[in-house]
């Protein structure tokens, strides 16, 4: 499953070389497949990512509207949102600006662009649903920690020691270098707000993480 900016990318590009293994055979998704469109019984695997973090790469990424890999076009209140917004720290303040239409204009942009408005739940619904479909989930890995994780998963897959996320900055369609990135402590006040049930799920995703190795320590 691939939740935008996480670096599915990079992950499913390794994963496309190696589409059957001894253990498992390997189905990278598009971003509209989401754990519903799972089998039951079929395993799933996906990464995350701190929700500012994935806020600031997602505000780039449409902000040269996917390229070099890609060319999505603005929608319409993606152009109106980039004519009012020139940075994720622009964005981000104005979410509790003192200006009424200032603020209404941000939480609009909010809405409008692909990746700043997509959260968890277009992906996994609720706690509930989720909870109910664990069992399926063979691997969580974090953006945070890529190349970590994705060596821990490479063994679970029975993936080649050889098997290496890509370099290229297009391929794993990463942002450019020298953006502007910086954020105001009030920024980030504001988006952790904005995304507060993303942090829940994440939160969520390391308790069930933590029951499930205490689990299989104590089964040996």
């Amino acid at each position: 499953m691939h939740m935008g900016k996480t670096g599915g990318s990079a992950v499913k590009a390794l994963l496309s070389r190696y589409p059957v293994t001894e253990r498992y055979a390997i189905i990278p998704q598009p971003h509209s497949f989401c754990l519903r469109d799972v089998p039951i019984g079929e395993k799933a695997v996906f990464f995350l990512r701190d929700p500012v973090s994935r806020f600031v790469s997602g505000f780039y990424s449409r902000k040269r509207q996917g390229r070099p890999r890609h060319f999505a076009p603005w929608s319409d209140e993606e152009a109106l949102a980039f004519s009012r917004f020139e940075t994720p720290n622009e964005l981000g303040l104005a979410l509790s600006s003192g200006n009424t239409e200032r603020r209404d204009q941000a939480r609009q942009a909010m809405r409008a662009i692909k990746h700043v408005c997509s959260t968890c739940s277009d992906w996994f619904e609720d706690e509930a649903y989720f909870t109910s479909r664990w069992e399926d989930i063979l691997f969580v890995g974090f953006q945070e920690t890529l190349d970590l994780d994705m060596d821990r998963l490479k063994k679970i897959l029975g993936l080649p020691d050889e098997a290496r996320l890509p370099s290229d900055e297009v391929i794993a369609h990463r942002n450019p270098a020298g953006l502007d990135r910086r954020l105001d402590e009030q920024a980030v006040q504001n988006l952790q707000e904005w995304y507060r049930d993303d942090y829940a799920f994440i939160r969520l995703c390391h308790a069930l993480l933590d029951t499930r190795v205490s689990e299989r320590v104590k089964s040996g």
